[in-house]
């Protein structure tokens, strides 16, 4: 996935009001940015870390500019959360996620469960409906541990709960986990800050859930679904 360009590099001078983020780039300018993550951002916030912002391109937005990547633990991490929906339907389409490969059809934002939208409906002659739910993860405190949520994700345990409604009637139901860093090479619920949510998810793995996880590699210019990662906390079959 192309990110949009031109894109500016510049320092985080605070994170606010969850969509706002007031950044001083390197020409001098500070601006206004759009902050497209309703998350805590654990370690991502912090005044005086560099950023990466895009500049809009149409005349109708309110703010200039949005707020895509920051550089941190060597790194760059994607924190736009409508970015995962929008590579994961890329890489549907080159069929790079080989456990989702081989379905004729991909819809988005399908109605489902109790006044909720699956992120992807796939389906194919004689396969059995597939129900796709995406999450974006940025979160790593230790090791090469990547780790989600990073705050109380209420509405996301929920879709767990429908996901798991949707195997039991016989379809599959995948939750998939987008790792927007390049530094971790293994996933885990994240039980401390969410303890709802990483029971929630054991449950519905164990219940006929498929819990699949990805890195991505990232650049200034582009973000792309990469590699398979492995769910270190993952429940042992029964």
């Amino acid at each position: 996935m192309l990110l949009p360009q031109p894109m500016a590099r510049g320092r985080l001078v605070q994170r606010y009001k969850r969509f706002f983020a007031d950044v001083l780039l390197e020409d001098g300018r500070e601006v206004v940015t759009h902050c497209p993550n309703p998350g805590a951002m654990l370690g991502l916030n912090t005044p005086g870390m560099r950023v990466w912002v895009s500049a809009a391109d149409g005349a109708k937005r309110k703010l200039g500019w949005t707020l895509e990547l920051v550089e941190a633990d060597g790194g760059l991490v994607g924190v736009n959360t409508l970015a995962p929906n929008r590579l994961v339907a890329e890489a549907l389409a080159e069929e790079a996620i080989p456990e989702l490969a081989g379905y004729a059809l991909h819809r988005r934002e399908v109605r489902f469960g109790t006044a909720s939208r699956v992120d992807f409906l796939l389906s194919a002659p004689g396969r059995a409906p597939c129900f796709v739910e995406v999450k974006n993860c940025h979160l790593r405190r230790a090791g090469t541990l990547a780790e989600f949520p990073d705050c109380v994700a209420a509405r996301s345990a929920k879709h767990l709960r429908e996901l798991t409604a949707e195997a039991a009637k016989g379809a599959r139901a995948v939750q998939l986990f987008v790792i927007q860093r390049t530094d971790c090479d293994r996933f885990a619920a994240c039980a401390d800050l969410d303890p709802a949510y990483a029971a929630g998810l054991a449950q519905a793995a164990t219940a006929g859930v498929e819990v699949l996880c990805y890195g991505c590699d990232i650049s200034p210019e582009a973000i792309r679904i990469a590699r398979r990662v492995p769910w270190a906390d993952a429940p042992l079959p029964e």
